[in-house]
């Protein structure tokens, strides 16, 4: 298959440089190298898998909107306690190994300096740009958190009218028009037959859409389709293009269409790529914003995989010191 590489070369700015005590340049002092060194991984990641970009996207959006973006998404259950991957909504989270291989090129080059959560948001803004997203400015200086409980994980779901999802990201400061630019995300996402397969009969799915997507679903297996049936590994606005023509594969994603508080903006993205792409670099720098910890909260995980205490502990046990 030929995938299209883009990389976004214009560098968008976000509404402000400084927002929730975190600032564009955090590390430039104590590790100056520290976002070239998560580009450089990202990049590798991207050339031979690009699908890499969906993954990052929604882990960075299940982190923030559980406990805020502190990377408690990555944490490892134990067999005392499950964290929040073993959360049902987080059982097919993917790109943890991406995460693993930035931090430890950041450890070699600045010991217990750069924190996982923002590797999360860092390496998320890059693999948007190069999938021809923008390539926008990134505040940091979040500090990792000390808790994951999987009781804790409670995320919207594709089956969400618009008001519920709506509940759902008010929640976390964020709007409608946030919500609806967030979204958006899904221009190159996939989903699980098991989350469409009950709108393969509506009335409201394109027919030539919904026979693809039965022939897609027939086996016994779970697969999985394109949320962006067009252009699926390009971050672009033809998303918006698609639930307008009656081709959202999720029960949200044709909703947002639909519901006639978020279907102006909607239109408004479908026209306009440009527009879409700032509204998302800003919603972004939001939801990157959310609930996080600074100063002297939280902790800079040496592994991000397990707390700095469970970590020492574990090293005492075998005897390391």
């Amino acid at each position: 298959m030929n995938i299209l590489f883009i990389v976004c070369v214009l560098v968008i700015s976000p509404l402000s440089v400084v927002i929730a005590d975190l600032r564009v340049g955090f590390y430039n002092s104590t590790c100056p190298n520290a976002e070239s060194i998560v580009r450089q991984v990202v990049q590798n990641r991207f050339r031979t898998d690009p699908s890499i970009t969906a993954a990052l996207l929604r882990m960075h959006f299940h982190d923030c909107f559980v406990r805020g973006c502190d990377a408690s998404i990555l944490i490892d259950s134990t067999q005392a306690k499950s964290s929040e991957k073993d959360a049902n909504p987080n059982l097919t989270v993917r790109g943890y190994e991406l995460i693993d291989e930035a931090k430890k090129n950041l450890e070699a080059a600045c010991p217990s300096t750069v924190s996982c959560a923002d590797i999360i948001t860092i390496a998320t803004r890059d693999s948007v740009a190069l999938a021809g997203g923008p390539n926008y400015m990134v505040p940091t200086g979040r500090r990792d958190g000390l808790v994951s409980n999987k009781a804790d994980v409670n995320l919207p779901g594709p089956d969400f009218s618009v008001s519920q999802a709506l509940q759902s990201f008010s929640a976390k400061g964020l709007t409608l028009n946030d919500m609806v630019t967030l979204l958006g995300a899904h221009t190159v996402g996939v989903a699980h037959c098991s989350f469409f397969r009950s709108r393969l009969s509506s009335p409201t799915m394109d027919p030539a859409l919904a026979a693809t997507l039965s022939k897609v679903c027939g086996s016994g297996s779970d697969p999985t389709a394109f949320l962006d049936q067009n252009t699926s590994f390009v971050f672009d606005n033809q998303f918006y293009n698609q639930v307008m023509l009656n081709r959202g594969v999720l029960h949200i994603d044709q909703q947002l269409s639909l519901d006639k508080s978020s279907a102006p903006m909607v239109s408004n993205f479908a026209k306009n790529g440009a527009v879409f792409q700032q509204s998302f670099a800003n919603a972004m720098v939001k939801m990157g914003s959310i609930q996080v910890l600074v100063g002297t909260n939280g902790e800079i995980r040496k592994n991000c995989r397990a707390f700095n205490q469970l970590q020492q502990k574990n090293a005492r046990a075998l005897g390391i010191f």
